[in-house]
């Protein structure tokens, strides 16, 4: 059977068309594949949240893939620091694994700072119309308050450059799909508003 190929750009390479299609994946896994790209400020809530909306996902038979921000950059990014080229870097990668596990019918939930609007704009044109939005707008006292890791009052006293909130902006989305506030409503009650909001 001959192959199809479509040329994607003039410098000899090709985009190979597939007879296994992400649609025919999707029918196989009875889902339908998309990501949910939780972003917010450090300490927001967005691990927390994107693991325990895996856990409820799970339960309900759905195949779904959980990226997190500090366990991507100890492997595929391990070689990217905290500079905005590198943040750049960082969320494109994620955004181009995460549209593979969709072709292959998978649910990805992502849990990523991705401080900045047009990192999120590429990321959405990479996934495409499977991207969905989760703004976790837990306020900069509070995640402060709560500093975990101690990392906010390492950035206040100059130990680390570059921390979002602090020494580089988190710019807030614009339209985001789903806004939640872990402050505000506790873990359980936030999944079941995503849920109910991404109609699964």
């Amino acid at each position: 059977m001959q192959r199809r190929m479509k040329t994607m750009t003039d410098n000899n390479l090709t985009w190979h068309m597939m007879d296994i299609t992400k649609e025919l994946r999707e029918e196989r896994m009875q889902q339908k594949a998309c990501t949910i790209w939780m972003s917010g400020l450090s300490g927001a809530g967005k691990s927390t949240i994107a693991n325990a909306l895996e856990k409820r996902l799970y339960a309900m038979g759905k195949k779904t893939m959980l990226l997190d921000g500090d366990n991507v950059r100890m492997g595929l990014n391990s070689n990217l620091g905290f500079s905005e080229e590198d943040r750049v870097e960082n969320i494109r990668r994620i955004a181009e694994v995460a549209k593979l596990m969709n072709d292959a019918g998978l649910i990805v939930i992502t849990a990523f700072i991705s401080p900045y609007r047009q990192d999120r704009r590429n990321a959405k044109r990479i996934i495409g119309d499977k991207f969905r939005e989760v703004y976790v707008s837990t306020s900069l006292a509070e995640c402060e308050r709560r500093d975990v890791k101690g990392l906010y009052k390492a950035a206040r006293e100059g130990e680390i450059s570059c921390f979002t909130g602090i020494s580089s902006p988190y710019e807030v989305p614009q339209h985001p799909d789903v806004v939640i506030d872990t402050a505000k409503m506790d873990v359980e009650a936030c999944v079941d508003y995503i849920l109910n909001s991404l109609v699964f």
